[in-house]
């Protein structure tokens, strides 16, 4: 035969160009294989949820009682940085360094990257993973091998030194959309993972609002105890003045006193609560509490006018909302990636490369040597496993359906809540207003009958403290209004929408990016 090779160059060599021809098709053909198979299991279809066309609140009658106007679809959203609705400097200063510092939205960030990753990892396996393994082997054979057999061949006894640099390829073809699959849950799962984050910034940027307006309404509590201590101061004076006259007794003013300490007492004791709140910004916004301080300001009780929009508009501007729908299409493509395993999958291998008794015969042609060749699996028999397994994604997909549908009437039963809130809040602020006027004219009333001798000072006091019980009632109620104000902003979903959602294009980039958050 190397004779005939020989003699016959050309034909050699035709015969190996023609193998060679028949590999390349071979591995074109095997290339062509994904873009002409199937992609298996259900098809993604958004389940449907029932949504009223109003919120029951908001009636004619109570809009026009509290003069709220139905937001056109057009305006029925926040834009832009939601908490500047409140035209407070120091609250956008505080809420600008959330997005900065805050360490839940850190993690959150980092979780997201994390999932993008992930989808590049899945798409590696659209391609062949080729590895090489040089190796230099110093070998011996022994002379006596095979009972001296070998001990009249020229190879017996003697070292020799290989070298070897083989190249090996591995592709598996994704006939049924395995690949394609996991590749789209993946993605799904990137785009939940993006309004998670979304959703975790609005909590942290909600909660320093409503920490933010808690700690100015006990700056108001002070402003108000402090006031009542002068003001108990001078009771006291009165009491002295007139005990020393002979008009009132020891007893009068002995209550007096006990009256005006109690009240320090309280004053004092507004400063526990202050420094807890400030204490849980300075955490939100990722400073230490140790060097971080807010002015004593007061409390600026006029809850914003606040786009609620249509109910069906809901869907689109919570990001919970749209990481439990995105969550749902994983969890289908999840099925097709289950269900691709009850077909037989195709595999190409190949190697090649050279190999001598010394690297600079590498490069001569009988160094070479290559191998390849497509394979066929199938599983016969796995005693119910790949059953049980879509069975397991199927039973996953509904869950997360359900958690789905629950999110969204959480949604709106959060918005119902809120919106109630500010409407009952906004009758009682009215009415406890009545009282604390009514108490201020008891107390005068009372004052004055105590200075004519007519009653003794424990009217005074019985009025004093009426009138400090239905003032700081009234200081608590316009915070709640403004927390109210914000919780209804936060389960209204903020300034975001889905349009902010990273696009699957977005998420599969091999680009760095993050969510930009609120525009």
């Amino acid at each position: 035969m190397e004779a005939i090779s020989k003699r016959f160059p050309e034909r050699c060599s035709e015969r190996r160009s023609q193998r060679l021809s028949k590999n390349l098709i071979l591995l074109s053909a095997l290339a062509l294989l994904p873009l002409s198979g199937c992609t298996v299991g259900p098809k993604y279809v958004r389940p449907s949820v029932a949504t009223p066309p109003a919120y029951k609140e908001l009636t004619p009658e109570t809009s026009q009682a509290l003069g709220w106007k139905t937001a056109q679809p057009a305006d029925g959203a926040l834009h832009g940085k939601w908490w500047e609705i409140f035209n407070d400097p120091e609250l956008n200063s505080l809420e600008e360094r959330v997005n900065v510092s805050n360490q839940n939205v850190a993690a959150s960030t980092a979780a997201f990257m994390s999932a993008r990753a992930l989808i590049r990892e899945a798409r590696a396996q659209y391609y062949p993973t080729v590895t090489a393994n040089p190796a230099i082997t110093q070998s011996r054979q022994s002379a006596n091998a095979f009972g001296g057999a070998l001990g009249n061949t020229t190879a017996a006894g003697r070292s020799f030194t290989n070298y070897d640099l083989p190249f090996d390829l591995t592709w598996q073809a994704d006939l049924w959309g395995r690949v394609r699959n996991t590749v789209r849950a993946n993605i799904d799962a990137a785009q939940a993972s993006a309004a998670d984050l979304e959703n975790v910034r609005l909590t942290e940027q909600a909660q320093v609002a409503m920490n933010y307006y808690e700690l100015r309404n006990e700056d108001s509590l002070k402003q108000l105890l402090d006031s009542t201590v002068a003001a108990y101061q001078q009771s006291l004076d009165l009491t002295q003045v007139l005990y020393e006259t002979g008009i009132d007794s020891e007893e009068s003013v002995a209550q007096a006193m006990t009256q005006l300490d109690a009240t320090q007492a309280q004053a004092t004791a507004v400063g526990v609560l202050r420094a807890q709140y400030e204490h849980a910004i300075a955490l939100l916004v990722g400073q230490p509490a140790s060097t971080f301080s807010i002015r004593v300001g007061e409390l600026r009780a006029i809850p914003p006018e606040i786009p609620y929009g249509l109910p069906s508009q809901l869907l689109e501007r919570r990001p919970d909302i749209a990481a439990a729908e995105r969550s749902m299409a994983q969890a289908n493509a999840q099925i097709g990636v289950a269900t691709a395993a009850f077909y037989p999958t195709v595999s190409l291998s190949a190697s090649a490369g050279l190999e001598g008794t010394t690297i600079a015969n590498w490069f001569t042609w009988p160094s070479r040597f290559w191998s390849v060749g497509p394979a066929l699996a199938e599983t016969l028999f796995d005693a119910g496993l790949r059953r049980a397994t879509v069975q397991q994604f199927r039973s996953a997909y509904d869950q997360q359906v359900a958690n789905y549908r629950e999110t969204v009437l959480t949604a709106f039963q959060q918005v119902e809540d809120n919106l109630a809130s500010l409407r009952i809040i906004s009758i009682e602020i009215q009415q406890q207003d009545t009282a604390v006027k009514a108490a201020e004219q008891n107390l005068a009333v009372a004052t004055d009958r105590y200075r004519l001798g007519i009653d003794p000072y424990l009217n005074v006091i019985t009025a004093q403290t009426a009138l400090l019980s239905n003032q700081q009632t009234a200081e608590t109620i316009r915070m709640q209004e403004m927390v109210a104000a914000v919780q209804l902003i936060e389960a209204l979903g903020g300034s975001w929408n889905t349009s902010q959602l990273p696009s699957p294009n977005d998420v599969a980039s091999n680009q760095p990016s993050k969510p930009s958050g609120n525009p």
